[in-house]
């Protein structure tokens, strides 16, 4: 049984664990007690220990239309899919700046990020940084195959949202109006070999509480179904973008913390996301209750660590080319708008200064397929 199955007997069936998590998203559970079991278990499980990634965006070419997204086909923005040279300088600017651990990001676009460019560019990079992780497009198990093989180990896949009327309504056109396939995405990927398996939802989207109880459903059948994988989960808020979508339900700052002590609760080993789309006050206030992988110094636009591409721009209007003015601007249009504009060095003097040590590398191919814990 896929977790489509899974998904469509909700919320009719529900496990002990779910019904638990249901039972600490509701407000009158205290937070500051909720607040202190989640930080008590992320010491018992990962430490004083902070991982540390940051996304390289190849690409932000891409066929679907979502309301929601700044790199939707129908926004008239500034494109650029970075050549491989170019994915190397980006690379060799974040290894100088400490990571290890980078998440490759990419539209979804055929003509432009197909499998092999996706694998020509893990493969240049991968021996600089020995974690690559990959955020693109859907794909067959046999798509992913040649990825793992060139050295990608990780895959992360947000299903946006788990209401399937939102997904429908948001989602107008291009093979991201499936679904069901998109759900099963993640079940593909651990086939195919990726040893690192990341989830979410975006929040904004649907009502949060439905949003959050689908999320801890499907993390909980991964868990299950794909054991041999490390798991993470993420929560990310959106943020301003091309396209001006604005929030249909708004998760506030003391929401968040609540969803993300209820994970760490009910699912104490694994791996809790939170990246620069929040501000860095509220990051700093949820270190030590259960994140263990921050992002760091961030641009989610493509060649934004270091100028690359800036001469390969063009302007799309519904799918279109049109070429650029001389006053257009001079990098690609970004996903979204950060919000925790510090550096790594910032990010990573802050740690340390709550008594945390920042992870820049817990995985090696020496290491046989054992992860370091951290």
């Amino acid at each position: 049984m896929s977790f489509v199955e899974r998904f469509n007997q909700l919320p009719e069936e529900r496990s002990p664990l779910l019904r638990r998590f249901e039972g600490l998203l509701d407000a009158g559970v205290d937070l500051e007690s909720l607040a202190g079991e989640a930080a008590s278990l992320t010491r018992q499980h990962f430490g004083r220990t902070m991982r540390l990634f940051a996304p390289l965006y190849v690409s932000n070419e891409c066929v679907n239309i979502c309301k929601y997204c700044g790199f939707s086909r129908d926004n008239p923005i500034l494109r650029v899919t970075l050549g491989v040279d170019q994915v190397e300088m980006e690379a060799r600017h974040l290894v100088a700046e400490g990571f290890r651990n980078i998440l490759l990001v990419a539209g979804e676009h055929p003509k432009f990020v197909s499998e092999s460019y996706l694998e020509d560019c893990i493969r240049r990079i991968r021996p600089l940084v020995p974690s690559i992780s990959l955020e693109v497009g859907p794909m067959e198990t046999v798509e992913y195959e040649p990825l793992v093989r060139a050295g990608a180990e990780g895959l992360v896949v947000y299903q946006e949202t788990y209401d399937r009327q939102a997904y429908a309504e948001l989602h107008t056109a291009g093979p991201k109006r499936n679904f069901d396939w998109r759900l099963e995405c993640p079940e593909r990927a651990y086939a195919a070999g990726f040893r690192r398996i990341g989830i979410g939802a975006l929040f904004g989207l649907a009502d949060w509480r439905q949003e959050a109880r689908a999320l801890a459903a499907h993390a909980e059948y991964l868990l299950k179904s794909c054991w041999k994988a490390s798991l993470t989960i993420s929560f990310p808020r959106l943020r301003p973008a091309a396209g001006e979508f604005e929030p249909r339900v708004v998760l506030t700052d003391a929401e968040l913390t609540r969803l993300i002590c209820a994970f760490r609760v009910c699912f104490p080993q694994v791996g809790l996301v939170l990246s620069t789309r929040e501000p860095a006050k509220l990051r700093d206030g949820l270190i030590p209750l259960g994140v263990t992988l921050m992002s760091a110094g961030s641009h989610t636009e493509p060649g934004g660590y270091t100028g690359a591409g800036r001469e390969q721009l063009h302007r799309t209007e519904k799918g279109k080319m049109i070429p650029l003015i001389a006053s257009e601007g001079e990098y690609a249009t970004e996903q979204f708008a950060i919000s925790d504009q510090r550096s790594a060095g910032e990010i990573v003097a802050r740690l340390q200064g709550m008594g945390f040590d920042p992870v820049w590398k817990d995985w090696d191919s020496a290491l046989g397929g054992v992860p370091i814990r951290g």
